[in-house]
């Protein structure tokens, strides 16, 4: 028989199997072929995109030239533009704006070959201060609201350069997910007057039955009402509303939780397409005390189809206890 479960954050219920489970090799599993190409994310071809707004470089190297190891760039084909106001205005009950905002890409290393799984502690961690610094530089701009970390790996996940990269996409309105969990969490402080994610954290190294790894700052582990089969977060375990608060040696532990958790994606899953999000407080919608910051992993092992449009349910065909499982005894 398959359990309901509802979320606590949000209050969204999810179906999952623990009957008759889906077990890694039960998945079409196609690990991520890169055909190669002309490819304006690698060195030497700095010119085919626009100019770098931010990057890691050696000191005796140039901006928009070979010798940096992160690099930042504005989206050659953004979803919103940085020119303009917004003008914010209706017809009737239909209220609309302009379509300004920046639309970033963090190119995470100049190795065609490499994914961010392959990627050594260090080079990550410089990947995760590009993500503060270009959240620094966006948020001086009045017209932003929110910030939106996020990550496509492989086509099916939406992809469309194979050379591993991710964006960032500034907003002038709190995404709807964002303001969900926003909500539930001011609404479980009202309550409780205890955080949320915090409580969450506790429950589950209490547990203990989803947890896949932890180190001295985060916890890596399959939520207890997982929308997707696998699905894996990432909680710093100080309290705190904001990602771009996060210090160097935080950074550092970070890097070495996320690389652990995707390596062990990749062995289970056979590099299966993910995508993954960073979400934080907004920046200028209160202080958000009661909302922590987290990085939500979502592996692309099913389909969404009419039952979950319609019902707003998902169902997920392995439980999170499993599949914390395979992720922890992996060698």
């Amino acid at each position: 028989m398959s359990q309901l479960r509802r979320d606590p954050i949000t209050g969204r219920w999810i179906i999952v199997d623990i009957t008759n489970p889906k077990r890694p090799e039960d998945f079409d599993l196609k690990p991520q072929v890169k055909k190669g190409g002309v490819c304006p994310f690698c060195p030497g071809n700095e010119k085919m995109t626009p100019p770098e707004v931010g990057a890691k470089r050696n000191r005796r190297s140039k901006p928009d030239t070979p010798g940096w190891s992160v690099r930042t760039v504005p989206n050659k084909f953004p979803a919103l533009r940085m020119e303009g106001g917004l003008d914010k205005r209706g017809i009737g009950l239909y209220d609309m704006t302009n379509g300004v905002g920046a639309h970033e890409v963090i190119i995470e290393t100049p190795d065609h070959e490499r994914d961010m799984a392959d990627l050594t502690q260090g080079e990550l961690k410089n990947v995760v201060l590009q993500y503060r610094a270009r959240s620094l530089d966006l948020e001086k701009d009045k017209r932003f609201n929110y910030i939106l970390i996020f990550k496509n790996h492989g086509a099916s996940a939406g992809a469309s350069l194979e050379h591993t990269h991710t964006q960032l996409v500034a907003l002038p309105i709190v995404p709807k997910r964002v303001k969900e969990e926003l909500k539930g969490s001011t609404n479980y402080f009202s309550y409780r007057e205890r955080c949320v994610f915090c409580d969450m954290m506790a429950q589950e190294r209490q547990d203990k039955l989803r947890v896949i790894s932890e180190n001295k700052d985060f916890i890596s582990f399959c939520p207890f009402v997982p929308r997707f089969a696998f699905e894996t977060w990432i909680l710093p375990k100080l309290h705190n509303q904001n990602f771009k608060s996060i210090d160097n040696k935080r950074a550092a532990s970070l890097a070495v939780i996320l690389k652990d958790t995707l390596s062990r994606l990749k062995i289970v899953l056979k590099d299966p397409p993910y995508n993954f999000i960073i979400h934080t407080a907004p920046i200028r919608d209160g202080i958000n005390e009661e909302f922590h910051w987290h990085l939500e992993i979502m592996p692309k092992l099913t389909n969404v189809a009419g039952f979950e449009w319609g019902s707003g349910f998902y169902i997920n065909p392995t439980s999170p206890e499993l599949a914390a499982k395979y992720l922890r005894e992996v060698k």
